[in-house]
């Protein structure tokens, strides 16, 4: 399966996406939307992809400007695919690929991310695995969560829902993260 690339340096051009059901890639028209409400954040910005199934978010982020993207897959086909993404754009330079559950690597690490997309599995959406990376986020960094369209997206004390969209059945939650006082 290929995704495309909507904008920016590699506008246009495609990534593979793994087939099947253990990943489940986000229509470039939630993408588009997501890219478009961001645009004016990307620039220089540190990005995390949890979920990452095929790195599309990260890859669109870096394409459009972002500075570095960090990606989190624990499928192996996708990890690998993510991998191939990479080594085809040449932007080794600027990803790091964490193979492993988002679950497990979020309480070893303590790096901070200007925006981070989460994307989970809709059949299991980890809401306190989401709930987690909120402390990865910067003073006023942003968070984007894809989530199944029913019922209420997380929340947490130090971040607040700025926006929320519906697409079907997939809703966007964008959080940001309060300044440190």
């Amino acid at each position: 399966m290929k995704i495309r690339i909507i904008a920016g340096s590699f506008g246009s051009r495609t990534i593979q996406a793994p087939d099947g059901h253990t990943t489940h890639p986000m229509s470039e028209r939630i993408r588009n939307a997501i890219f478009n409400s961001i645009k004016d954040e990307l620039a220089d910005a540190v990005i995390l992809d949890a979920f990452a199934g095929s790195g599309a978010l990260g890859i669109e982020a870096i394409s459009r400007g972002a500075a570095h993207a960090t990606f989190v897959e624990k499928d192996r086909i996708a990890g690998r695919i993510i991998d191939e993404n990479i080594k085809t754009l040449k932007i080794n330079d600027q990803t790091k690929v964490i193979h492993g559950s988002v679950k497990g690597w979020v309480n070893r690490t303590n790096v901070r991310y200007d925006i981070i997309f989460a994307d989970p599995p809709y059949a299991t959406p980890q809401f306190s695995t989401v709930i987690k990376l909120f402390r990865l986020l910067k003073p006023n960094g942003l968070m984007v969560l894809s989530y199944p369209g029913r019922g209420e997206a997380p929340t947490e004390t130090g971040v607040v829902v700025v926006d929320n969209r519906s697409y079907g059945t997939a809703a966007l939650a964008y959080y940001r993260k309060k300044d440190a006082e």
